[in-house]
This record gives C-alpha cells, sequence and structure tokens, in this order.
C-alpha cells in the first residue's frame, strides 16, 4: 500500500465531505478504517490517522496564507 497515496486519497475525500470530517475529528481510526476497506494494525493506521491530520493542516495554513498574500 502507497501511504502517500492512501493519504491524498483521504484527504480529498474529508474536505469534500463535511459529515465524513466531523466523523474523523470524532473517531479518526474508525473514519480512515472504513475509507480503506482494510483493519490495520494500530501502528499503521496511527500512521496514517497522523499524515491526514497534518496534511489538512498543511491545506488549511496554505490556504490562509495564499489568502494574506493574494494568489496570482
Amino acid at each position: 500500500m502507497d501511504i502517500k497515496a492512501k493519504i491524498e486519497e483521504i484527504v480529498k475525500k474529508l474536505t469534500s465531505d463535511k459529515n465524513l470530517m466531523k466523523k474523523f475529528n470524532s473517531n479518526p481510526t474508525a473514519v480512515i478504517e472504513e475509507l480503506i476497506g482494510v483493519d490495520l494494525p494500530d501502528d499503521q493506521i496511527n500512521a496514517i490517522v497522523d499524515g491526514v491530520k497534518a496534511k489538512i493542516s498543511l491545506d488549511k495554513i496554505g490556504g490562509a496564507l495564499g489568502g494574506l498574500f493574494g494568489k496570482k
């Protein structure tokens, strides 16, 4: 499994569905397992959860900075 690609895929799904994002915020492990359709060991699922959270945070920061400095 390509973890980076899977994180990108999950982030796209989460950011396009507010209800899914709410579920992720309350129980990220369950949502990730539901989206990938595989029950992974805790260390692997935690790595994906952390990666998804980091990517979402970076995207928000990038969006805020783009608004501050204007996109060209």
